[in-house]
């Protein structure tokens, strides 16, 4: 019993099939990556309690050089007493252990290096731009920490409650994306025969 072999026609049309699967996947998952990271963006802009002095713990070394050093001696009071006693004692000991280890493990890419003084005192050499006011100062600090949060690097943090929720997401948006989506998958038989339009919208992230 012989078994006819596919049509070379057949063939192309399954390997477009399988090319079209594939593109579909990776754009659901291009899709998905783009819509935490807007939820990330947006719990950010509804809860800017994040922000509170002990995000200092999660880099006492750009808080100190960012924020800190701006800070009246009333200011830093303030913040001692919304800390209370346990939490400026941590983040005085997190902030010289990260002094001595940036002594000790200088990074070419951040935007401060530490040297000995001539008494053995840490000194900060300032090896890049940097703010020159408090406003600027907190404004960068603010930046830095959001990225991080919206890269999933804060360890401390369940991201499930934001990932996964609905809550942060913009009605607007998901429109705009839905359409997208069905305009893309149009089939061929609905074309006007006037060529492919190009589909752009606006996700608030961009995919990096």
């Amino acid at each position: 019993m012989s078994i006819d072999k596919p049509q070379f026609s057949d063939r192309i049309e399954l390997e477009n099939n399988i090319v079209s699967q594939i593109n579909h996947l990776e754009t659901e998952e291009r899709s998905q990556r783009i819509r935490v990271k807007n939820r990330r963006k947006r719990y950010l802009d509804t809860h800017p309690e994040y922000f509170d002095p002990s995000l200092e713990l999660a880099d006492p070394l750009l808080y100190d050089r960012l924020v800190r050093r701006f800070q009246s001696p009333a200011e830093r009071e303030a913040e001692g007493r919304q800390k209370g006693f346990s939490g400026v004692l941590e983040a005085d000991i997190t902030r010289s252990e990260a002094k001595l280890d940036a002594l000790a493990h200088p990074n070419p890419k951040s935007m401060f290096n530490y040297r000995r003084g001539p008494n053995g005192e840490i000194l900060e050499e300032e090896q890049d731009e940097v703010p020159q006011d408090k406003e600027q100062g907190l404004e960068w600090w603010r930046f830095e920490m959001g990225m991080r949060f919206i890269r999933g690097d804060d360890e401390d943090f369940d991201y499930k409650i934001v990932d996964e929720s609905e809550e942060f997401d913009d009605p607007e948006e998901d429109r705009e994306r839905q359409e997208a989506y069905f305009e893309d998958e149009e089939p061929a038989w609905a074309s006007d025969g006037e060529g492919e339009r190009e589909i752009t919208g606006q996700t608030g992230i961009q995919d990096f």
